[in-house]
């Protein structure tokens, strides 16, 4: 649970009725809503002052604001993002809106030609300007880094050569400690200079298979001399079990080849980890909403990004669709609208292979 979504479940039901009304009526109306007009819509009758008295408290959370003193209230960066997290419903689109996706696919057309059109529509059926990013080709990797946003959250950045820049949310294998998020992305840099993230893969993969045939015919030759047992070789809890440690003691080829087998196993399962991060940074993931400051940038005109990816038949990252437009985007409608037209496209590609 992050913490916007914490913060909405610690208040009681009366500030959870305010803040809900005074953002839905900001993201109809743009307007800031004030305590007279918010009494009226209560649940429940309660007084005007009360009502003041429960704004004043979700503006000191920081959930709500006042463009200036006499005015109403109206829902801060941070509290339109716990909306989106913690309250927002999303169904799918409705019918007349799927029907006029719909429309813009031809499939004996070009994908240029069909991405044009749904790029149209999109601004059409949203009221704000689509984001259309086109399957791109494969440029060679200039670094990686990653940054942790929750315990089951991460983000990936990755620059490439060309000079693009991708940022991709996807969820880390669990128990991993910051500092094997950091061998992770020191490990990569070093290894995928010039590579694009396919072949980074394939280079991860095959220093997996050398270290794993490494350490069999290590550990082969161990317990073929009655030193060792292995036991579940090559799988996730694979291990070695030392017979007689005294004597090792008098043979000190076989206790170096020991050592040797411990750095390979250490080295194997480093190699398993990163392989799984780079797995799922490259698996990306669905529907991103940037708010304001969120998202650099569109910060300055302080508009928001409702943004999903679209893949290939390998299940690849290859394009993205979004809208852009003001904060007080209509985000239960939006969010479903972009989340449908990123799978149109997916299933699109994958058809044509």
């Amino acid at each position: 649970m992050d913490s916007s979504t914490e913060l909405f479940s610690e208040m009681d039901a009366r500030s959870r009725e305010v803040f809900q009304r005074v953002v839905e009526s900001y993201l109809s109306s743009g307007e800031p809503m004030g305590s007279n007009t918010l009494t009226q819509q209560m649940s429940q009758q309660v007084s005007a002052a009360t009502i003041r008295n429960v704004m004043k408290d979700l503006e000191f959370l920081g959930l709500l604001d006042s463009p200036h003193t006499s005015a109403g209230r109206r829902p801060t960066e941070m509290g339109l993002r716990m909306f989106v997290d913690g309250i927002m419903e999303v169904g799918d689109p409705d019918e007349a809106d799927q029907r006029k996706l719909a429309a813009t696919m031809d499939e004996g057309d070009s994908i240029s030609n069909m991405l044009d059109r749904m790029s149209n529509a999109l601004s059409g059926l949203t009221h704000g300007a689509s984001l259309v990013l086109a399957p791109k080709k494969s440029s060679p990797i200039k670094h990686i880094e990653f940054v942790s946003l929750a315990t089951d959250r991460a983000l990936v950045v990755l620059v490439f050569a060309n000079g693009e820049v991708e940022n991709r949310v996807f969820r880390p294998p669990l128990g991993q400690t910051p500092s094997q998020t950091r061998e992770a992305a020191n490990f990569l840099n070093a290894v995928g200079q010039g590579k694009t993230l396919q072949e980074l893969q394939s280079s991860v993969i095959w220093e997996i298979k050398k270290h794993r045939s490494e350490l069999d015919a290590l550990a082969a030759s161990l317990v073929e001399a009655g030193v060792a047992v292995m036991q579940n070789a090559g799988g996730d809890n694979e291990r070695l079990i030392v017979r007689g440690r005294s004597n090792l003691l008098e043979a000190a080829g076989t206790a170096e080849d020991l050592e040797r087998v411990r750095v390979l196993f250490d080295d194997l399962e480093r190699k398993r980890d990163i392989a799984e991060f780079l797995q799922l940074t490259d698996e990306g993931e669905g529907v991103r909403i940037f708010i304001g400051s969120e998202n650099k940038l569109f910060s300055l005109s302080g508009s928001s990004l409702v943004v999903s990816p679209y893949m290939n038949a390998d299940r690849k990252v290859v394009g993205a669709i979004g809208v852009i437009g003001p904060t007080r985007l209509n985000y239960g409608r939006i969010v479903p609208i972009v989340n449908y037209t990123a799978q149109m496209v997916g299933r699109v590609l994958s058809d044509r292979g």
